[in-house]
């Protein structure tokens, strides 16, 4: 064996050893948001031509979300608008970093099962806002999307007790 072979082996082996393996155990997620939390109203809704509502629950580094949409367009065919009001569902993973918090996962269905297919949306769920202000018992929110408020109110506190993946 040549030097570099040897050289191949010294970094295979201390990137190997470099690794550290993560237990199998949900992270601890952000205190503050730990919760249920519910968008009650939405400013100005019936000028709006359509909006949708947000129910949120954090547990750990978890999210669990509701969204019901008031639309006065239909974007779906017939049997899924619904006479526009309509569920979804998604739920997964969040993280917060500085003065944004990043929702990353899968669109359900009502059981938090994933859904594969049918009306609405499916696939990954991916969602970023800016945190405004928060305190012990309101969340407010602006969608990187679109620039809409989420102005949330708690309505369940939850400790967060990891659990296995």
């Amino acid at each position: 064996m040549n030097k570099y072979h040897y050289l191949i082996i010294l970094c295979s082996l201390m990137a190997f050893l470099g690794c550290e393996r993560r237990p199998n155990v949900q992270g601890n997620g952000e205190t503050f948001l730990q919760g249920v939390w519910n968008q009650d109203s939405i400013a100005n809704s019936s000028t709006l031509m359509n909006y949708t509502q947000h129910h949120l629950k954090f547990t750990c580094d978890s999210f669990y979300v509701d969204m019901t949409t008031h639309s006065k367009v239909n974007y779906y065919e017939d049997p899924c608008y619904n006479n526009g009001v309509w569920k979804e569902y998604a739920k997964g993973v969040y993280e917060v970093r500085k003065d944004s918090l990043f929702l990353l996962g899968t669109y359900t269905k009502s059981n938090y099962k994933q859904k594969v297919s049918g009306c609405y949306t499916i696939g990954i769920y991916r969602k970023s806002f800016l945190i405004k202000s928060s305190g012990s018992q309101h969340l407010s929110l602006q969608s990187l999307s679109d620039q809409r408020d989420v102005n949330l109110v708690l309505k369940q506190k939850i400790t967060c007790v990891p659990q296995q993946l």
